[in-house]
C-alpha cells in the first residue's frame, strides 16, 4: 500500500520526502520495525517513542510519523510531522485494513462497571439468533467461533483494526466492543466507524491515569461526543452521567432505567440465587442473570437488540437462556451447602453493588464472609472505600493480596484497613497469601453460609514484581471446597 493512502485524513503538519511510496506494515515498537515499514513515534506514559526513531530507521523503517522531526534527517527517509501521534496512528490503521469498521455493525460500550458483561452477552445473543458475531472484551476476543487472549480492555488501534479485518473476511455481522477511559484517551478508537454506543455508569476508578473524576468523565462522554449521526447512544439516565453523555452527540438519543423514566424500563419482580424475573417494557423475562447491576445490563442489551433490529420477542426468548460471563457473580454451592461467589468487583461501586445483591437475596442467618484485596499501582485512593464497603456490607472480611505488581502486599492490605470503621474491625482478618485467605473463607463457613471472592473475577494469574503466576479464584476455591468436603 503507497504512504499517502494510508495517510488519508491524517492532519500533516510537514512532510519531508516522498508520500508515494510503497510500505510494508506499520509498526509503534521500534523493536519490530522492519523493511519498508512506517514507524509511529508515540510519547508514552512508561517511553517516547522519538527516543527510537534512529534505531527505527537502522532496521529498516521507510516511514517516521512523529510529532517532531528529528534533528538528524536521513536520506531516503519519509518523515511526516503530525500534531498527534496516537491520533494519526488510529486512522492510519483504519486505513492500511481498508477501514473494515465501515463494513459491519460496531457497539462500543462505556462504563465503569458492565462492559464485559453486555458485550459478551450480546454476543451470545447474537450468536443464538444466527449472526457471525464478533467479540473485543477484556477476558476474550472472538472473530465469530475463534477465539483469542485479550491483553487490554480496548487494544491498539492496530490491533483492533487487524481483528476487525479478519472478522470481515469471516463474514461477521456484528462486533461488539469493550470501550475502556484509556482506550478514548489515547486515541485507539478513532478512524472507527460506530453504528451505536451504551453507558453503563460512572463511578470511583482509573482515578491513577486521570487527574480528577471530572476528567475521567469528559473523556468517556468525548466517545459519545464524536458518534456519527447515523448511529444510536443508548444511556442509563439512573445514573447522574447519563444525560451528560448525551450533551453533544449527534447520534439518535435513548434511554434505560429502573427508577426514571426511560425508552427501555425495567421492574425486578424477583431476585433470587438462581435468578431475576423482570417485567421490561411491559414483557416478563426470567433470566439465570442475578442482582440489579445485571437488571441493568440485561436493560442495555435488550435496548440495543431492539436498535439493531431484532424482534422483540425473538429477544426475549435469546435473553432468557443467556449464561453468566466468567468471572462475574459467577457461583458453586458445595456438598455442604456453602455458596460461592467468584466476581472481578475492583472498584468501590462494583463491590457495593455485589454485595448489596448477595444481601437483598440471603435470609440474615447465615455469615456473609467477603475475601477481597486491591490492585499495586493503581488508584490508591479507593482502597479506603473498599475496605468501608467490605467490613460495613459483610459479616466476616479477610483483606489479602490481588495483583499487588510492584508494591508491597501489606502495604496496599494496611490502606485498606484504614477505612474500615472502628465497630467493624473485629470482623476483618488480613492474610497476605491469596490462596491462604480463601482457604481460610472456606473453613470458616458453615452450611447456608455465602463467601464472595473479590477483584479478579476472570483473571488467571497473579501478578507480583514483574512476574505472572498462575492463579485462577474460581478454580482454587472449587478445589478447595472439594477438598474440605471430604
Amino acid at each position: 500500500m503507497l504512504l499517502k493512502d494510508i495517510l488519508y485524513k491524517v492532519t500533516l503538519n510537514k512532510v519531508i520526502g516522498d508520500t508515494s511510496v510503497a510500505i510494508q506494515n506499520i509498526e509503534f515498537d521500534s523493536r519490530k520495525a522492519g523493511l519498508n515499514d512506517v514507524f509511529v513515534a508515540i510519547n508514552g506514559t512508561l517511553s517516547n517513542g522519538h527516543d527510537y526513531i534512529e534505531k527505527a530507521c537502522k532496521q529498516g523503517a521507510l516511514v517516521i510519523i512523529c510529532e517532531v522531526i528529528p534533528q538528524k534527517i536521513i536520506n531516503g527517509i519519509t518523515y511526516v510531522q503530525v500534531d498527534n501521534s496516537h491520533s494519526a496512528l488510529a486512522i492510519m490503521a483504519a486505513n492500511f485494513y481498508e477501514n473494515p469498521s465501515e463494513e459491519l455493525k460496531l457497539i462500543g460500550v462505556t462504563g465503569t462497571n458492565g462492559k464485559t458483561t453486555i458485550t459478551s452477552l450480546l454476543f451470545q445473543l447474537f450468536k443464538r439468533a444466527g449472526y457471525k458475531v464478533g467479540l473485543l472484551s477484556t477476558v476474550k476476543v472472538m472473530v465469530d467461533e475463534k477465539q483469542y487472549n485479550a491483553t487490554h480492555t480496548t487494544p491498539d488501534s492496530l490491533t483492533i483494526n487487524r481483528y476487525l479485518r479478519e472478522m470481515i473476511v469471516e463474514g461477521v455481522d456484528f462486533c461488539f466492543m469493550e470501550v475502556s477511559s484509556h482506550g478514548i484517551h489515547q486515541k485507539r478508537t478513532e478512524g472507527l466507524h460506530f453504528t451505536g454506543g451504551i453507558f453503563t455508569n460512572l463511578s470511583h476508578d482509573h482515578l491513577d491515569y486521570h487527574n480528577d473524576f471530572a476528567e475521567y468523565r469528559d473523556v468517556k462522554k468525548l466517545f459519545f461526543d464524536q458518534l456519527p449521526k447515523s448511529a444510536f447512544a443508548l444511556t442509563n439516565v439512573d445514573d447522574k452521567n447519563g444525560r451528560v453523555m448525551l450533551q453533544n452527540t449527534k447520534a439518535k438519543k435513548y434511554t434505560y432505567a429502573l427508577k426514571s423514566i426511560a425508552d427501555y424500563k425495567a421492574q425486578i419482580l424477583e431476585n433470587q440465587f438462581n435468578g431475576l424475573l423482570l417485567k421490561i417494557n411491559n414483557q416478563e423475562l426470567w433470566t439465570k442473570l442475578i442482582g440489579n447491576f445485571n437488571a441493568y445490563n440485561l436493560l442495555a442489551i435488550y435496548g440495543t437488540a431492539e436498535l439493531l433490529g431484532l424482534e422483540t420477542m425473538e429477544t426475549l426468548q435469546l435473553m432468557s437462556a443467556l449464561e453468566s460471563v466468567d468471572g462475574r457473580f459467577q457461583y458453586v454451592v458445595s456438598e455442604k451447602n456453602v455458596t460461592a461467589i467468584v466476581d472481578y468487583a475492583h472498584t468501590p461501586d462494583a463491590l457495593k453493588n455485589v454485595l448489596e445483591t448477595i444481601n437483598s437475596i440471603r435470609t440474615k442467618n447465615e455469615e456473609l464472609i467477603t475475601v477481597v484485596g486491591c490492585g499495586g499501582d493503581r488508584d490508591v485512593t479507593k482502597r479506603p472505600k473498599m475496605g468501608n464497603i467490605a467490613a460495613t456490607l459483610s459479616t466476616k472480611v479477610i483483606f489479602t493480596s490481588d495483583n499487588p505488581r510492584s508494591e508491597e502486599p501489606d502495604s496496599i492490605i494496611e490502606a485498606i484497613e484504614k477505612g474500615v470503621p472502628s465497630e467493624y474491625f473485629n470482623r476483618t482478618l488480613s492474610i497476605t497469601d491469596r490462596k491462604q485467605a480463601i482457604k481460610t473463607a472456606c473453613q470458616l463457613a458453615n452450611s447456608g453460609d455465602i463467601i464472595l471472592v473479590a477483584g479478579k473475577g476472570h483473571e488467571t494469574y497473579q501478578e507480583i514484581k514483574g512476574e505472572r503466576f498462575d492463579f485462577d479464584d474460581y478454580k482454587i476455591i472449587n478445589e478447595l471446597l472439594i477438598a474440605l468436603n471430604k
